[in-house]
């Protein structure tokens, strides 16, 4: 069975660290900590599971301070986690199932990363991660922000997912500066971190600089596929901010260039034309979310609500201000069977009643 080092950098992690090294530290063999310069009790939490915390001069640069921790590791496989992740207690069954039955020839292991949650605890929001790396000098982090290790040799894709389960609010403005860093010191942007830029400047109301980043991206021959049809939703938003509605349809319109039409996308120009009373063709698009195929094996970002609950809840508006109440109701319980929790479908089930 392959041993696993759990490869952690940190700083002011104190709400977190132990709720996260709790919900894994018996299913690994070692756990690193890279501290980068906490002031709180994050080392002597840290202390706590593993004597092997590091200290590291932070460099505004995650890849570099991720190689670090990996360079400690001492077993076959790295596993990385952030200090605000958890790993379920319904995942470590599965967890350690994987670890018995890993063909001794994979490279990495990719597992589902989910970050956002609906009321009732759902994943909203989820995308596929590097999460075991075979401990090898061939496997480095890239990437000052939104480091990634490129997934090279055997890959394998679990249905394990890591939690992300944040308290409190982060530096909002970390990755901007780090980036606007990189730029001012002359350090060129590659393809994925020009979306990753106009991005961060889309988050920032920056929505002019945001569209002229994103649209160079868009029209150079670099860069990801996932990354580029994500870029025409961002620059979309932009866009409509800044009064272009337009161009905002253009541009998620212009995603189905990249590939098949993703339900995500699907949704926005439903939505788009939901807001433009223009029903029919809102409908067209919901129903083109529904058919959409589902991204099992993407490292692409996955909105699974945009597969069956958003759709089914805009097609019950759609049709029902077009005036087929019936079919409006039809899509309602819809929503209901996959999200009876909903206070939407749970508001419309009482408008319906009252009729």
């Amino acid at each position: 069975m392959p041993t696993i080092s759990l490869c952690m950098i940190v700083k002011n992690e104190e709400k977190h660290l132990a709720r996260c090294l709790d919900s894994v530290a018996e299913l690994v063999e070692e756990i690193v900590i890279v501290d980068t310069g906490s002031t709180d009790r994050t080392v002597e939490i840290a202390s706590r599971y593993t004597s092997r915390v590091y200290s590291y001069s932070w460099k505004d640069d995650f890849s570099d301070a991720r190689n670090e921790s990996f360079s400690r590791a001492s077993m076959d496989y790295c596993m990385w986690m952030d200090a605000d992740d958890v790993l379920e207690e319904t995942e470590k069954g599965e967890f350690l199932e994987l670890k018995q039955s890993l063909p001794p020839d994979t490279d990495i292991v990719m597992m589902k990363y989910n970050t956002s949650f609906d009321e009732a605890g759902k994943p909203s929001f989820s995308y596929f991660r590097e999460r075991w790396i075979r401990n090898c000098s061939k496997y480095r982090w890239i990437g000052a922000v939104h480091e990634v290790i490129p997934p090279i040799g055997k890959v394998i894709y679990s249905d394990i997912a890591v939690s992300h389960k944040k308290i409190g609010a982060g530096d909002p403005d970390r990755n901007l500066k780090i980036y606007q860093k990189m730029i001012a010191e002359g350090k060129p942007l590659e393809a994925r971190h020009q979306y990753y830029y106009g991005r961060e400047l889309y988050y920032h109301g920056q929505y002019e600089e945001a569209v002229s980043v994103l649209e160079g991206f868009l029209l150079s021959a670099e860069g990801w596929v996932e990354n580029k049809i994500e870029a025409c939703s961002v620059c979309a938003g932009c866009y409509l901010r800044l009064g272009q509605e337009q161009a905002s349809l253009n541009t998620l319109l212009r995603s189905m260039s990249f590939d098949l039409p993703r339900a995500e996308l699907c949704c926005e120009i439903g939505k788009f034309f939901l807001e433009h009373g223009n029903c029919r063709n809102a409908i067209y698009w919901y129903e083109t979310a529904l058919n959409a195929p589902k991204r099992e094996c993407s490292e692409g970002f996955i909105l699974p609500d945009c597969h069956d609950y958003v759709p089914f809840l805009q097609l019950c508006v759609c049709y029902d201000k077009l005036g087929d109440r019936q079919k409006a109701k039809e899509y309602n319980e819809k929503a209901g069977a996959c999200k009876p929790y909903s206070q939407s479908y749970l508001y419309n089930k009482r408008y319906f009643d009252s009729l």
